[in-house]
């Protein structure tokens, strides 16, 4: 039954046949056939079936709910027994926000010391993506906010604090200053990240309660883009204190603290809320207490 509802997890994550059966490497007829075998096992409909996939049915959320922790227990179990076989080992997926990015290393490089045998992928993604990459079994960990927008069912481990500073070049408008406004930054041509990522819609957030709106010259989901508009001289932009710290930002570039208000958000790592979670995973969310502890020693 365990690969069944695998497969029931997969057509509803895609919300088609026929990129699920790709999703899965199997054929559309043997997706299909899975589908309805589990049905009848359990003796209701799952899915609301026409032309095309038209959603789950009533019961099928439900037993979506189930299926995602019965398939998480059984990886759950099949990791331990490999860890307690082999050591730790295997593959880990990281999604984070384009913001936690250059902070990666911090995790990885002294987790990789300890256990050699662990490698790692790490994608960019947006708040929203990387709980749906997590509901969805397709990450091990994610890095997000945590105290901004609802989270749902995860464990999350405090990171940092990301506090704000308007990045821009000297000679620049406000360039000389120690600190700038919210309300005085609103007044420069920004490149921002995309309105889709919750670094923006913070941004946009704190413009509004100073009562200031900002329209961007130019928006990207990446900050390498974002960074490279800011050394041409013409682009100013708002980026945390701890990502202009790790880009190491230098003359002619300067990093200027924001006021008024003096805004901070805390960012986490998340997992899937599930007791016992999997060594890996355990141990990556120690290993993130540990990078946390250092952060709170530089404050």
């Amino acid at each position: 039954m365990i690969d069944k509802l695998e497969f029931f997890i997969a057509l509803a994550k895609e919300r088609h046949f026929g990129r699920a059966a790709i999703e899965l490497g199997v054929t559309q007829p043997t997706l299909s056939a899975a589908i309805k075998q589990l049905e009848d096992q359990l003796g209701v409909m799952l899915v609301q079936r026409g032309s095309r996939f038209q959603g789950l049915t009533p019961e099928g959320q439900r037993v979506l709910e189930w299926a995602r922790r019965i398939v998480g227990d059984a990886r759950t179990m099949r990791a331990e027994m490999n860890a307690a076989r082999r050591g730790l080992a295997g593959h880990v997926r990281i999604a984070a926000i384009p913001t936690a990015l250059a902070m990666m290393p911090e995790l990885t490089t002294p987790f990789r010391k300890k256990h050699p045998e662990v490698t790692f992928s790490i994608i960019s993604r947006t708040s929203l993506e990387v709980l749906s990459l997590l509901e969805n079994f397709e990450i091990d960990i994610g890095i997000t906010y945590i105290d901004n927008e609802p989270l749902g069912h995860v464990a999350a481990v405090p990171l940092y604090s990301e506090r704000y500073q308007l990045i821009t070049a000297a000679e620049n408008r406000y360039s000389d200053r120690e600190t700038v406004t919210w309300a005085e930054v609103a007044e420069l041509p920004l490149c921002l990240l995309t309105p889709d990522m919750q670094n923006r819609r913070i941004i946009n957030q704190h413009l509004e309660e100073v009562g200031a709106t900002v329209s961007p010259t130019l928006e990207s989901n990446s900050m390498i883009v974002l960074f490279s508009h800011i050394r041409t001289g013409k682009w100013a932009s708002i980026m945390p204190l701890n990502l202009a710290e790790v880009l190491g930002f230098s003359e002619p570039i300067r990093a200027i603290p924001i006021v008024e208000p003096d805004a901070s958000h805390l960012v986490g790592v998340v997992a899937v809320k599930r007791e016992p979670h999997t060594p890996l995973v355990s141990a990556l969310l120690y290993e993130a207490r540990l990078v946390a502890e250092r952060y709170a020693q530089k404050q």
